[in-house]
């Protein structure tokens, strides 16, 4: 059997390796390796995958920096998020000198939890953060309701969601990062779409803000040296964009390999001993981790490592009790599911190079555990 990776993306690249090294040589060849033709091809074939327009940029936490920016947040303005996220998604927020108002989460989809939205809003709140994290969206219809009505704005971080859609109850479907004022997403060689770098884009379906945004993240310029806003230095480069332009035809079969990778583990882990993700009745999963939740799982995690099997924890330390954001209004035990989950989350193994005969091994060795 073939060595246990978080993931594999050596196996992954041998399997594209030779459009990818063409796409590689193809930039270097025109040594166009900032802005060359290849960034502004892959942002119209992506923009045409997710039904909105495409501006990229060099990460996915400059992404989130950018839009906030682009929107006119002001320092002192305050901005909901769930407290069960990456920190950098609090982490532009701070930079920016807005405040992160933290919301716990749903136990069952690990995603800000709707419910409380509205009692955390006050007349210093310019927007709502929903994360869709570990594969599928947030439930998007009835925050975008709430926004409506207190007039907020919505960044959608869809860092781990790309390719996941959402069904309103008209039965209107919508790609992940496509439904609020913009969407934003990273292209982390991880992540289900990812580049051999950094990089990372934004979405949205308004023009006007489209160009705001593309501005700011080329230096506030429309006309190179003609500097109408403040901007900053993001930009995806060429290299990246040659390579993303290939993976992102596999982005499907990705996606595939990766539920048929969630179904084993669905079928196969004992039920009674883990609790397996939950799918959401109005939001597809693309998986981009596979959580499980126990209450041994520090054991869990030791007895698999011995194994050579290896996992991750996504998070140990919910934003709130982390010392660069502490705040007096958010003691230890205000966030009851978020302190919860991160005493009993494990992600484990999930890409798509997955074998059967990995899966069945990692199966037994959870289940005898």
């Amino acid at each position: 059997m073939q060595p246990i990776r978080m993931v594999d993306l050596h196996t992954q690249y041998e399997r594209i390796k030779a459009e990818v090294d063409a796409a590689m040589a193809r930039v270097l060849e025109s040594t166009a390796f900032i802005k060359g033709p290849e960034v502004e091809q892959f942002e119209q074939e992506l923009g045409a995958v997710v039904g909105a327009q495409v501006i990229s940029c060099a990460n996915g936490t400059d992404a989130l920096q950018i839009a906030m920016m682009a929107l006119g947040f002001q320092p002192g303005d305050e901005v909901i998020l769930p407290v069960h996220t990456y920190v950098a998604t609090a982490e532009v927020m701070a930079l920016l000198r807005l405040k992160p108002v933290f919301v716990d989460v749903d136990p069952r989809s690990f995603n800000i939890d709707a419910r409380q939205i509205e009692k955390a809003i006050t007349p210093k709140t310019v927007a709502i953060v929903p994360v869709h994290l570990y594969g599928q969206c947030a439930d998007m219809e009835p925050i975008l309701a709430i926004a409506a009505k207190h007039h907020l704005q919505v960044i959608e971080d869809a860092a781990q969601a790309l390719g996941a859609t959402y069904t309103f109850s008209n039965g209107e479907k919508r790609q992940a990062g496509t439904m609020g004022t913009i969407g934003t997403t990273s292209f982390f060689p991880s992540k289900n779409l990812g580049c051999f770098g950094d990089g990372g884009a934004l979405f949205t379906r308004d023009a006007a803000l489209a160009e705001r945004l593309r501005m700011i993240a080329n230096h506030g310029q429309r006309i190179k040296y003609h500097h109408d806003i403040i901007g900053i230095n993001s930009r995806l480069d060429t290299l990246q964009a040659a390579i993303l332009r290939v993976k992102l035809k596999y982005l499907s079969g990705y996606i595939r390999s990766r539920l048929e990778v969630a179904n084993y583990y669905d079928q196969h882990l004992d039920n009674g001993r883990v609790v397996v993700p939950h799918r959401s009745e109005n939001s597809s999963h693309v998986f981009h981790q596979y959580t499980i939740r126990t209450e041994r799982r520090d054991q869990l995690k030791k007895h698999l490592e011995k194994l050579q099997i290896p996992t991750m924890i996504y998070y140990p330390v919910p934003l709130h009790l982390q010392k660069a954001y502490r705040q007096p209004e958010y003691p230890e035990g205000c966030f009851p599911v978020t302190e919860e989950l991160s005493r009993s989350v494990i992600s484990l193994p999930i890409h798509t190079e997955m074998t059967s005969e990995q899966l069945a091994y990692i199966c037994q060795a959870i289940n005898t555990f």
